[in-house]
């Protein structure tokens, strides 16, 4: 076979220029990750239980999501962590080589056969699925030089007009915003004056979900087909509170005499955020740190490149006087650092 090539050196020539182009066309098209894909897929199901403790979240929801999980086709193992603040996940792990799409689906099929026994709180929260790899792709921080913006703020602004425009581009898996400071209306019960008014934790949550509803109150005046109607109002209700002042003033119970007993008279209405317990600092600044992971098979430096060029299109048309981003973490970094080691070798 190798005789043809040495009585024939032109064919040689041509045949090792082509295989030459095609492995420069490759090399700017293959994927390019920190490590080599032989890291096993992970599918995680996140759960929120609201003021639940650790202890809670896990024999009221991660037993339940472990033992439909268990067995699932190609899985390896799993594990799960429960925290105070009543989060938990359960981390599946399968075995290398499973298509991450066909373990996310089978994953969710499971999951599906024990919602119903899961408490209403994590239902109304949702139980979310998420195939991703296990390493970051990139951290990004915005932050602020003016004091007037609080941490609470810049996590708010982040998580409406940062991470649904990061969530949309191609190649990004998992985007999320480290702590948990959205806006909340939180009531600070005053145990003394309850005990005082006989008034009880189930009594407040009973009037908030009574009174701080979204109806749908209908129309006056519409015609049933038997005669004509001259005009017809359709009834605006204001749906859910937003001040303190409307919160404090719901009715928690009324007596005989007609006295009404509201929330500001057993408790303090605050508007801040639902959980207070971790803070996000960049260089002794407030910020909010958001965490990004890739899909798998994904390009990582081109979906790093997109990260950045669509961070900047959204500092110029929506940051604030005073805000800024920047990246604490890059691995596209490390890629540029073996690429030039590389150079430098061969030469």
């Amino acid at each position: 076979m190798s005789s043809k090539f040495i009585h024939r050196p032109i064919l040689s020539i041509v045949l090792s220029l082509i295989i030459t182009l095609l492995g420069a066309l490759a090399l700017t098209k293959l994927p390019m990750e920190q490590f080599p894909s032989i890291a096993p897929p992970v599918v995680n199901v996140t759960i929120e239980f609201t003021g639940a403790n650790a202890e809670t979240v896990t024999k009221a929801v991660i037993v339940p999501l472990e033992r439909a999980i268990n067995g699932v086709p190609g899985m390896k193992y799993m594990s799960s962590i429960s925290g105070n603040d009543g989060m938990g996940i359960v981390q599946v792990i399968f075995e290398v080589g499973t298509d991450p799409d066909i373990a996310a689906v089978n994953v969710q099929n499971r999951v599906g056969t024990v919602v119903d026994e899961l408490p209403a709180e994590v239902i109304k929260n949702g139980v979310k699925i998420a195939k991703e790899e296990r390493a970051m792709l990139m951290y990004l921080d915005i932050f602020s030089t003016d004091t007037a913006l609080e941490e609470k703020f810049l996590y708010n602004f982040a998580d409406i007009n940062i991470l649904p425009e990061l969530k949309r581009i191609d190649g990004v898996s998992y985007v999320d915003i480290l702590g948990a400071k959205e806006y909340a209306m939180r009531i600070w019960l005053k145990p003394d004056k309850m005990l005082a008014y006989n008034v009880s934790t189930g009594d407040v949550l009973n009037a908030l979900r009574e009174q701080n509803v979204e109806a749908a109150p209908g129309t006056v005046g519409e015609s049933s087909d038997k005669s004509a109607q001259a005009l017809q109002y359709v009834i605006k209700y204001t749906g859910r509170y937003n001040t303190e002042e409307q919160y404090a003033n719901i009715p928690v119970k009324s007596n005989a005499d007609g006295g009404i007993l509201r929330i500001k008279d057993i408790a303090d209405v605050e508007f801040g955020t639902i959980y207070f317990d971790v803070e996000s600092k960049l260089n002794g600044r407030p910020a909010a740190s958001i965490i990004l992971k890739q899909l798998p098979g994904s390009n990582a430096s081109e979906v790093i490149s997109k990260v950045k060029k669509r961070i900047a299109e959204i500092k110029d048309s929506s940051f604030v006087e005073g805000m800024d981003y920047a990246v604490s973490y890059d691995v596209s970094r490390f890629f540029r650092r073996l690429c030039s080691q590389g150079v430098k070798n061969a030469d």
